[in-house]
């Protein structure tokens, strides 16, 4: 049967998104959104939003949105753009920045997301391995890279949770002949970030999102900020109104609640210390987390095991299949009841 799908996209594994199961008494530890309820200024701001305002159109560029992020980030708006989530802004610079001619370096493992895009571009692919015990860089970013006109660096990375140093990333940054997409979806749960290098070099984006640390991945908002000629092409890129008109009254309701943002964050990470103390006591190797999961692979390396035995106790992790992934599963820091039930599982399937 013919079709009318260009080659590529017949050929092309879409992506495959964290499981959302059904199941009783559930804990969902599998796609590392936040445990914990999102800011009490997102009721205050709904009830105060008048319901006839929808039949207007959003503002298309969220510029109050914008200008209260550039304030955070000590930039102006025009170097700042919002998405419907993070994936959108990665959609738009795959779109800007690859093609058949123009390939883009991923570290691997990281992101499933990046060669699915990098596919619907028919861009070519550089992976740039990671050790597969301590999962940090085998050789220097500038040798691995060669030849990409993109280069996504996830940090912390996705799935394994750790970050590459900010020196070696600042470095590249500076002497890269491209453009540097530093994806940093869980910055908030991690001792430090690359935001300033998106004012610092005219050549790096920072991505972030509000889905992990202002417990609002069912908004689907995020934003990307860098050099105004960067931000500016992005924007010929996104759809006409990405940001609908809820969506930007909640994200900065949720946004200027910083106390909320750091009290989360700072249980979670107290949690994630509990969490890896008490898998190391179970013979777990965890790799040093920066995010608000852990990557933890059992004595026997047999990830796939673990990930079934837990899911028939009802808790359910991420388990990504390979020779290298495979010997890990990913579990997302939920509330203490939660990890105390994901660690009675353990326990008994010990037994």
């Amino acid at each position: 049967m013919k079709s009318n799908f260009r080659p590529a996209i017949d050929a092309l594994a879409g992506y495959t998104p964290g499981e959302q199961p059904k199941m009783n008494r559930l804990v969902k530890l599998n796609t590392n959104e936040n445990p914990y309820p999102p800011s009490p200024r997102i009721a205050e701001a709904l009830g105060a939003f008048s319901l006839e305002n929808l039949h207007r159109y959003p503002d298309p560029t969220a510029d109050a949105l914008r200008d209260d992020i550039a304030a955070r980030c000590g930039v102006k708006r025009e170097n700042v753009i919002c998405g419907n989530g993070s994936d959108d802004l990665l959609t738009m610079i795959f779109r800007a920045f690859t093609d058949p001619e123009r390939p883009v370096a991923v570290l691997d493992p990281s992101y499933s997301l990046y060669p699915v895009l990098a596919a619907m571009q028919e861009a070519p692919v550089i992976r740039m391995p990671l050790d597969p015990e301590t999962f940090e860089l085998k050789r220097p970013l500038a040798e691995l890279a060669k030849g990409a006109n993109l280069v996504m660096l996830t940090r912390p990375n996705a799935p394994t949770g750790n970050s590459l140093p900010r020196e070696e990333v600042e470095s590249f940054c500076a002497g890269f002949d491209g453009i540097v997409a530093i994806d940093e979806a869980y910055a908030d749960f991690a001792d430090d970030n690359c935001m300033e290098f998106a004012a610092k070099y005219d050549n790096v984006l920072v991505l972030r999102t509000f889905s992990k640390s202002y417990s609002l991945a069912g908004l689907r908002l995020g934003y990307a900020v860098g050099d105004a000629v960067l931000i500016d092409g992005l924007m010929k890129l996104k759809d006409s109104y990405n940001v609908d008109m809820l969506t930007q009254v909640v994200g900065r309701a949720a946004f200027a609640d910083t106390e909320t943002l750091a009290a989360h964050t700072s249980a979670i990470r107290a949690t994630k210390a509990r969490l890896a103390a008490e898998l190391k006591k179970l013979g777990f190797t965890i790799i040093p987390s920066q995010s608000n999961f852990l990557f933890a692979s059992p004595a026997d390396g047999d990830g796939e095991r673990v990930f079934a035995g837990l899911r028939r106790h009802a808790v359910i992790v991420r388990y990504f299949p390979g020779k290298v992934t495979g010997r890990f599963i990913r579990i997302t820091v939920g509330t203490d009841a939660e990890i105390d039930r994901l660690l009675e599982a353990l326990r008994e399937d010990r037994r």
